[in-house]
Formats: structure tokens, C-alpha cells, sequence
């Protein structure tokens, strides 16, 4: 009698084990179907988690112009444009300097920064800086601008910036000639082509 009731226990467990294995297998499969289904879930084209392009590489560059640059108007013409420029920059032509009629404008000297907050930066846009720890507290460029006539209708004007850094060393401080970068002849072009021409340039210069 008892060998009889071992052997319906043991058969009991026997299939209770069976039971349990393929319940588990079933857990197991469902799982793994939940996980593929979760996984196919996120990589929609519409889902959160996929990566955005904020239209990286996108920003439209462009070379400086060419300097002198070339343009199709009349010699007055272009002085007129030039003039008109200058005093909406509130630049000053240096009458000394100058010879107007023949198309020859020096300016003043403008002062583009003011103060040792924002010299440092504004004089890293339009000068080559040493690589010095000067204090800058000013900055100021002077314009010559040469238009160059090829024919009764074409001209070249071209513009040459002298950048001038102001530094604090001790207890005085001096007017240092910088290196211009270019950026100061290029922005003057840029507006003048358009004021001449009507070409629009709104894309952002390439850095050399």
C-alpha cells in the first residue's frame, strides 16, 4: 500500500513539474513578444525617441566679396551711394583727406566698441588679435575707399580697413594698429552692392 502511494506522489510531481516547465515556457515567449512588440513600438517614424535633424549643415555660407569689387555704375553714382552710407553708420569722411570728385574717401576713425565688457569680443570680429593678455577697452576702424575707373560705366571700388585696439597698461593707455580681418570691408561692400545693385546677401560669411 505505501509503495502504491509513492508512486501516484511521485507520478504528481512528475507532472506538476511538466506543468510548471511549459508555464514558463509560455511566460518566457509571451515575454519575448512583448519585448518585440514594445522595441517595433518605439522605432515608428513617428515616435519621440528618434532623432531630430534641426537643420544641421543647412545655414546657406557664402565667400567675402571680392575687394576691390567690381560694379556697373556711373563714378558719381557710386560716391553719392557711398556718402549716403557713411551717414547712415554715422561715419564721418574725413574733408582732409578726401578727394571726393575723383572717387577717393577717407574716413574718421569709428568707434565700434566701447568699454573692456564688449571691446574684447568686437575687436575679435574685425581685427587679428595677438596673442596677448591685453586689456582692450576700445576699438575703432578708419575706411579708405578707393573707386578705380575701367571704363565710363564699370569701376572697381575697393576698401581698406586700419583697426585700432585701445589698451590699459598701467596707468596709461595707447591706440594699438591691429590687422584688420576683413570683416569691416566686407560689411561695407556687402551694403553697398546692395544699395547699387538690389542683390540681397543674408547668408552668414565664411570665416578664413
Amino acid at each position: 500500500m505505501k509503495q502504491i502511494f509513492f508512486s501516484v506522489a511521485a507520478t504528481a510531481v512528475v507532472f506538476s513539474t511538466v506543468a510548471f516547465g511549459q508555464q514558463g515556457k509560455g511566460v518566457d515567449t509571451q515575454t519575448r513578444q512583448i519585448t518585440q512588440d514594445t522595441n517595433r513600438t518605439t522605432t515608428r517614424p513617428n515616435d519621440v525617441n528618434r532623432t531630430f535633424d534641426w537643420g544641421k549643415g543647412k545655414t546657406k555660407v557664402r565667400e567675402r566679396l571680392a575687394n576691390p569689387y567690381r560694379l556697373t555704375a556711373r563714378r558719381d553714382v557710386l560716391v553719392e551711394n557711398i556718402i549716403n552710407i557713411l551717414k547712415e553708420r554715422k561715419m564721418v569722411v574725413d574733408e582732409s583727406a578726401s578727394r571726393v570728385g575723383d572717387g577717393f574717401i577717407v574716413t574718421q576713425p569709428f568707434v565700434f566698441a566701447n568699454g573692456s565688457v564688449i571691446a574684447q569680443n568686437e575687436l575679435n570680429r574685425y581685427a587679428v588679435l595677438p596673442n596677448t593678455e591685453t586689456a582692450w577697452t576700445r576699438g575703432r576702424f578708419t575706411l579708405t575707399i578707393e573707386i578705380q575707373s575701367i571704363d565710363g560705366i564699370q569701376n572697381n571700388v575697393s576698401i581698406t580697413a586700419k583697426v585700432e585696439g585701445r589698451s590699459v597698461n598701467g596707468i596709461s593707455s595707447e591706440w594699438t594698429t591691429l590687422q584688420s580681418s576683413g570683416t569691416a570691408e566686407d560689411e561695407f561692400l556687402v551694403k553697398l552692392v546692395e544699395n547699387v545693385t538690389g542683390q540681397s546677401f543674408n547668408q552668414q560669411v565664411v570665416n578664413r
